[in-house]
């Protein structure tokens, strides 16, 4: 088994979590300028091995103004797909030519309204398209419990940089699992929010069928609750429910369905079960009523999912071509986002008639709720792939089909619109850790954050640094 790959130490971050360091700092216990040194010190030991630093931006934040906001003074990362003034964007793809973004984006300007300083940018694979941060240009961003093994996507480096302790929050965005695959992958909390509850990329919610929601990747719950109700402050949405703080468990007991199969009915991975029926067994044992669910889905929703996927990526080539011009090169784009796009040109019909049955999936995800309050799933179908299993490389047919086999849970909550969350629970075999994915009604982010923290109390969360002795990088 491969180390696994860290950077704590004994310096100014500690093993605090964002919450803890941002009170730390308030408290003058230790100063900004420690924080941020520390940070770039991690980074710059651990990415080296984990390839999750598309640009960084090191002096940027040693000199950058003092802030404010909830984690007022913490180091973070910025997912390379929203711009941030000043720095570039690129999607993960060659085929731009980086220059500096002009204004902060909605997203952007969110995440830094919750106080962080920002190191960089982190990697994702080529527009967020598939499930393993990994291309055909250049080194794939690692798994730090097990460098042989898949980061997640489509926030893989956000989600390698906070494991392995460099920062201990990232932005990350989800519009098919985006947030909580890597969550799932790399131990962490990634809760994909109600749609619309958060603001949007821009043009998002002008779609056919909005699937992104904006997030991010922490190493408690604590840190994900103080996030969602910082932020929310920041642009409230009047339409729903306000989330406000979360401070901790309560003494709700709930009805919740446990969903064993996956979209097409199949068993998951026999390791992914018994992580799953372990997380089962702990909420039974804290007195939630536990009942055998099934997710009511039309056979055709995953070739649906994957017309409007390849809807999406003609799209999002067509605009980067026609707001970057010469600056985008699209005979730089990888074979599966090639493939993706020819699909949707070869069967337009299709697209849009799976377009029209998708815009149905509101209807189809609130039925799930008729009788049980939460739905208890797996994230993914089997555990983390090696390095290369998921490569976009590949014909995509094959890696498409192995992309169904891998994320069986997650699209259905971006259909719908509906919450989940990844919460780690255990440990898998070659070191990587298990997680389970929560889903409530639209508006229920509350109950999610509520039960997660419940089941991080009943079963802390798996540590990198408790992996080996000598996980260090």
């Amino acid at each position: 088994m491969s180390s696994a790959v860290h950077g704590f130490t004994d310096d100014a971050l500690g093993t605090l979590d964002a919450v803890g360091l941002a009170a730390a700092l308030r408290a003058g216990e230790v100063s900004r300028s420690e924080v941020i040194a520390a940070a770039i010190a991690r980074t710059t030991l651990v990415d080296p091995r984990l390839d999750a630093v598309q640009l960084e931006c090191f002096e940027r934040a040693r000199s950058a103004p003092e802030t404010a906001g909830v984690f007022a003074g913490v180091p973070a990362f910025v997912k390379d797909n929203t711009d941030i003034a000043g720095l570039p964007t690129c999607h993960g793809s060659a085929a731009f030519t980086p220059r500096p973004a002009t204004a902060t984006a909605g997203p952007g300007a969110q995440f830094l309204h919750s106080g962080v300083v920002v190191l960089g940018k982190s990697t994702l694979p080529e527009f967020g398209l598939t499930a393993s941060t990994e291309f055909t240009d250049r080194a794939p961003t690692r798994n730090p419990w097990n460098p042989e093994y898949s980061a997640g996507a489509s926030s893989g480096g956000s989600a390698a940089l906070v494991a392995a302790g460099a920062v201990p929050i990232a932005h990350a965005n989800d519009g098919g699992g985006s947030i909580r695959i890597p969550a799932a992958a790399n131990g962490l909390v990634g809760l994909k929010p109600t749609r619309n509850r958060l603001l949007d990329q821009p043009g998002a919610r002008q779609l056919p069928v909005q699937l992104v929601a904006e997030g991010v990747l922490t190493r408690s719950v604590r840190d994900t609750a103080h996030y969602l109700a910082a932020v929310e402050r920041f642009r409230p949405n009047p339409r729903l429910e306000p989330i406000g703080l979360v401070a901790g468990p309560s003494a709700r007991r709930l009805r919740i369905g446990l969903i064993t199969a996956d979209v097409l009915g199949r068993p998951v991975h026999a390791d992914n079960a018994a992580i799953l029926a372990s997380a089962a067994a702990t909420f039974g044992g804290l007195g939630h009523e536990i009942v055998e669910a099934r997710l009511a889905v039309e056979p055709r929703f995953v070739a649906d999912f994957q017309r409007y996927w390849a809807v999406m990526a003609g799209a999002m080539a067509l605009s980067f071509r026609l707001g970057h011009r010469a600056r985008f090169d699209t005979g730089k784009l990888d074979p599966f986002t090639k493939g993706l796009i020819g699909l949707a040109v070869r069967n337009p019909l299709g697209a849009a008639a799976a377009t029209w049955r998708l815009r149905s999936g509101t209807a189809t995800y609130d039925r799930h709720f008729a009788d049980v309050d939460v739905l208890l799933t797996p994230v993914l179908s089997h555990p983390a792939p090696r390095i290369g299993e998921l490569a976009p490389g590949q014909p995509f047919d094959e890696l498409f089909t192995k992309l169904v086999d891998y994320v069986g849970f997650t699209p259905l909550n971006n259909v719908g619109g509906g919450p989940a969350v990844s919460v780690p629970h255990g440990l898998l075999p070659h070191g990587l850790p298990g997680s389970v994915q929560l889903a409530a009604p639209r508006g229920g982010e509350r109950t999610l954050l509520d039960l997660a923290y419940q089941l991080e109390a009943a079963s802390p969360f798996p540590r990198i640094v408790d992996l080996t002795a000598e996980g260090a990088a």
